[in-house]
């Protein structure tokens, strides 16, 4: 267990990942909880970071900032896509080791997996064979993480750990059109389009890709869970990540019909086939953690109307 009176530093807190586990520490009381906007902490920057921690006694540090965004960021900045996140996580995780934080978290992503990787995808499937292009630069930043990780408890004994999140959605997603997922898009796009009283709305690719989405709540009190983990069962030195996901995938066309009845858009829906849309399937294996106990608690229809309505009071 991690104790009430530890200080806690949440990285990227401000984010959909970063807040939401801020509610859940809140929920849990604990109350040296440590947070930094980017203006008072630029984390590309090493002499600030390890001001930063050398300023601070820090217990526990959970990573959840990063440069995050869609298909279309992706392709559009990969340059800061790689440097940005592995600027980030290498100063983070070193200054974590230089100044004796007890235990660390590295949030990663889905799309470390290979483009064709088994389906539903294991931890195993790390490596074993070529990235997403269009979101390669990103992916590899994350790799680089888990195994940043890996190495320090390797060396020097450390207990960092790493999550493998599948897609995530709910309060404080980015709903810009021009750099966000999926989900925040098409809410987006569906309450627009009902607005303006359009005809139709306009969607990425064939509709025929298939994704699995977990509401952000439930990956807060996941997050929560491994930290928590005893160190016998966190055990594997190089296979240290952990899937967290529903186990469950769905079409990006069942997907904008889900959403374009939690928004009451009555027009039709349009897919526009010359846009790219990813891997054809992207589904995690989570067995290893629902072995250990966990299961998220929101069902999806649930989660969308939250997070819509969260759309709703904040834009």
């Amino acid at each position: 267990m991690i104790p009430k009176n530890s200080t806690i530093y949440i990285a990227g807190h401000r984010g959909m990942v970063g807040s939401a586990l801020l509610r859940k520490l809140d929920a849990q009381a604990y109350q040296n909880i440590i947070t930094q906007t980017h203006s008072q902490l630029d984390l590309t920057r090493q002499a600030d970071v390890d001001n930063f921690f050398q300023s601070n006694q820090i217990d526990y540090m959970i990573i959840a900032a990063a440069k995050v965004g869609g298909i279309h960021a992706n392709n559009t900045y990969p340059a800061e896509f790689i440097y940005h996140n592995l600027m980030i996580e290498a100063n983070l995780i070193n200054a974590a080791y230089q100044n004796g934080v007890e235990g660390l978290l590295f949030l990663g992503s889905s799309c470390i997996y290979p483009k064709f990787a088994t389906q539903p995808m294991a931890e195993s499937e790390l490596l074993t064979g070529s990235l997403e292009p269009t979101n390669e630069p990103y992916a590899i930043a994350k790799i680089a993480g888990i195994k940043l990780c890996e190495s320090y408890n390797r060396q020097y004994g450390t207990n960092y750990r790493s999550v493998m999140p599948t897609n995530l959605y709910g309060p404080n997603d980015n709903f810009n059109l021009e750099n966000s997922h999926v989900i925040p898009a098409l809410i987006r796009k569906f309450h627009e389009a009902k607005l303006n009283k359009a005809p139709s709305v306009s969607i990425w690719g064939s509709g025929n890709v298939r994704r699995e989405f977990l509401y952000v709540d439930d990956m807060a009190e996941a997050c929560f869970y491994v930290m928590q983990l005893d160190d016998a069962i966190y055990s594997d030195l190089m296979l240290s990540h952990l899937n967290i996901g529903t186990g469950v995938d769905i079409s990006i066309c069942e997907l904008a019909e889900l959403i374009k009845t939690v928004v009451e858009f009555d027009g039709e829906i349009v897919f526009d086939v010359s846009k790219p849309e990813g891997p054809p399937r992207k589904l995690l294996d989570t067995k290893r953690l629902t072995s250990l106990g966990w299961q998220p608690k929101f069902s999806f229809k649930n989660g969308l109307a939250a997070t819509y309505q969260w759309y709703l009071e904040n834009y």
